[in-house]
């Protein structure tokens, strides 16, 4: 019996299914139950919360999910070998955990929530944790279908999530983060916590998304960040060329001095100069 739910342990439940972890699908599976039950408080309170979770594996923060409460859990599982062992959480919570086998990065949880909105917690395959989060990040309509995301990220990547101007780690997906999220490192796990033991150490990350961002284009903040951070150690003067418009114009309408360095630019920075770069844009398509 396991410390939360009558359940057997996680390493039992491995052994049962034979679900050895598989590189190739980026698993390093949680079995301290203890842990899995404070990534699930990280997302609380979860009395009559929708949760979805991206491979689940053997199910270990699926049942403190659940045994903590959460109403409703849909869990996106794309190796078919854990379906038996989650089946198994099924009945013991029934009706309140929903299996779906699919690739997470095409899958769009919309259609199974209708009006309701969910929170987004998950021990991440490593592999695409990165590109999963830009894409709940650059959801159209914003805000988004989920109201927190609790993940769990290499560590090396976590720094990058949160970083701020002038942090090492900051760089484009700081800025589309920062812009859309307040975000937050809560705390660190140990690679022994882990089988197979990963090489670093993993973060759990809290993104709470903003109702209203400063108002400015996805896509173009997105330009403006790749261009700056492509050439990072150059001034802006130099590393927005690849706009193909005056870089140091551009800085300057947007209230930024073209001699600083992209790392030193905060996000309201880069907002202010995708609007001005959008502004250009129109003006240019609108000459005869």
């Amino acid at each position: 019996m396991s410390a939360i739910d009558d359940l057997p342990p996680l390493r039992e439940v491995i052994r049962r299914h034979a679900l050895s972890a598989r590189k190739s699908l980026g698993q390093n599976f949680l079995l301290d139950l203890n842990l899995t039950a404070r990534i699930a408080r990280a997302a609380g309170p979860l009395e009559d919360a929708t949760i979805v979770e991206v491979g689940p594996g053997p199910g270990g923060l699926t049942r403190a999910l659940l045994a903590l409460g959460a109403r409703h859990v849909i869990a996106v599982e794309r190796d078919r070998r854990a379906l038996p062992a989650l089946e198994d959480i099924s009945r013991r919570y029934p009706g309140r955990l929903e299996i779906v086998c699919a690739d997470a990065q095409h899958f769009d949880p919309r259609p199974l929530l209708g009006s309701t909105r969910a929170k987004i917690v998950a021990n991440l395959p490593y592999n695409i944790a990165t590109a999963l989060l830009i894409d709940w990040l650059s959801i159209e309509p914003w805000p988004p279908w989920y109201d927190m995301m609790v993940l769990m990220f290499q560590r090396e990547v976590a720094e990058r999530i949160v970083a701020r101007e002038d942090d090492e780690a900051y760089g484009r997906l700081a800025v589309l983060a920062n812009w859309r999220a307040e975000t937050k490192i809560l705390f660190d796990i140990s690679p022994a916590a882990f089988v197979p033991q990963p090489k670093v150490t993993s973060s759990v990350v809290r993104l709470v998304p903003r109702s209203t961002p400063e108002p400015c284009d996805r896509r173009t903040l997105e330009q403006v960040a790749a261009a700056a951070f492509g050439q990072r150690r150059k001034m802006l003067r130099q590393s927005l060329k690849s706009l193909a418009v005056d870089p140091a114009l551009l800085a300057a309408a947007a209230n930024v001095d073209p001699t600083r360095r992209a790392e030193t630019i905060p996000v309201s920075g880069f907002v202010a100069m995708a609007r001005e770069l959008t502004d250009i844009r129109s003006t240019k398509s609108n000459v005869p």
